[in-house]
């Protein structure tokens, strides 16, 4: 299929209005002083916009996190982030401001209101670089503090074995007693004599006679059967405590306690491993990450999350700024607002003309030094006077009349 070839007119009708456009865009920035590539300001309200949009997320959550289910308490935390957010639009205008502001004043002022509004960008974005390593920083705290359980538990296995002995020896003691105390009164009370009984005659009051059986006990027999049930009742006792502490005798294990060290040592190797804030203090320091301290890690982490959050603060406003081209970085030498009246454009030429003149008699002068030069011609003389030098013809520049041009040079 044959292609329509473009319209001729449409396309030069196009690039003449570029042009036209160019030009017109030119002037009114050569009349403001400065030129501003939006371009350049658009990607700098891009990084703009997506710190902003990270800062609030970040607030959310953390207030979602933090806020404990309280309604209010969640939106009372959303309040200050949504007047950082505010804040940090600031600073890409100021950085704009700062760069065409013909006032040192007024730029002295952009300059502080883009420090004030980095030092917010600082602190939100801060925030969200702690919130980044928190989660394993926790992971790696809890595995210590474990750690350091499972090593005091096993330094005071001895201690506590030692007290878990002593106290099944004093039970088995006791028992032994109680035992040795129920043995003896048992063996008292089977020597005891047996109860003997007889008959009894008597008259009561009214005068009649009666007849009764009277058994007579050893008054030892009641404190030994005292003696013997009290001795059972603490052998029951006993018994249940000494049971108790040979449980918690066995529990008591150096092998189990080494054992749960081990698993401690390695749960917080893995933390430490899937923390890189860790893993980077290891590597500055030279030492094994599992031996870094809680202050180096918090220097490195100063230096992870500060660090980034200025640089995040600065870099839209930098590129703001450098988005700025004042007159003497864009302009044209010829575009420096003076303007030459055409009346002047031919004692302009003629001052040229009369030069080249001058220059090309001395030219020939040198290459001939037999031959007469050319007189030299006042400059309001027309070209047509001038006798051809040797070895060709000059071409004038100024092809005004003759007339016009001895009446331009009476006038200068």
């Amino acid at each position: 299929m044959r292609k329509t070839p473009p319209n001729r007119d449409v396309q030069r009708e196009a690039r003449d209005w570029r042009r036209e456009t160019d030009r017109w865009v030119h002037e009114r920035d050569v009349e403001k002083g400065y030129r501003i590539k939006w371009g350049y300001v658009g990607i700098a309200y891009l990084v703009e916009f997506m710190v902003i949009g990270a800062s609030l997320w970040g607030a959310w959550l953390f207030a979602g996190v933090y806020s404990d289910g309280d309604s209010k308490a969640f939106y009372f935390m959303l309040l200050a982030p949504l007047v950082y957010a505010a804040v940090e639009l600031c600073r890409v205008p100021l950085g704009i401001l700062a760069r065409t502001q013909r006032s040192y004043v007024i730029r002295m002022l952009a300059v502080i209101g883009i420090i004030f509004a980095a030092g917010v960008t600082t602190k939100s974005v801060s925030q969200l670089g702690e919130m980044m390593f928190h989660p394993r920083l926790m992971d790696a705290a809890k595995a210590k503090t474990a750690l350091k359980d499972a090593q005091a538990d096993r330094g005071t296995i001895d201690n506590r074995i030692s007290a878990a002995d002593a106290r099944v020896a004093q039970y088995t003691t006791e028992l032994d007693q109680i035992e040795k105390r129920a043995a003896e009164n048992a063996s008292q009370l089977a020597g005891l004599p047996p109860q003997r009984c007889e008959r009894v005659y008597g008259t009561n009051s009214r005068g009649q006679r009666y007849s009764n059986m009277k058994c007579v006990t050893d008054p030892r027999t009641a404190t030994l059967n005292a003696s013997v049930a009290k001795a059972g009742t603490d052998r029951g006792g006993v018994t249940k405590l000494l049971e108790e502490a040979r449980k918690a005798r066995g529990e008591l294990d150096r092998g189990a306690a080494e054992r749960k060290v081990a698993d401690a040592e390695q749960t917080y190797r893995n933390a430490v491993n899937r923390s890189q804030l860790h893993s980077f203090t290891a590597m500055v320091y030279g030492v094994d990450p599992i031996d870094v301290s809680e202050a180096q890690v918090h220097a490195f982490l100063r230096i992870f999350v500060f660090v980034p959050a200025l640089c995040a603060a600065f870099a839209s406003t930098i590129l703001a700024l450098c988005a700025v081209s004042v007159r003497s970085t864009f302009m044209d030498e010829d575009d420096l607002g003076a303007t030459v009246d055409p009346a002047a454009t031919p004692y302009m030429l003629d001052s040229i003309t009369g030069a080249l003149r001058a220059e090309m008699a001395l030219n020939q002068a040198r290459t001939a030094p037999d031959e007469p030069a050319a007189a030299p011609v006042a400059p309001g003389v027309a070209p047509a006077a001038q006798a051809a030098p040797p070895g060709g013809a000059v071409i004038p520049i100024d092809r005004r009349a003759p007339a016009q041009a001895v009446g331009a040079g009476a006038g200068a």
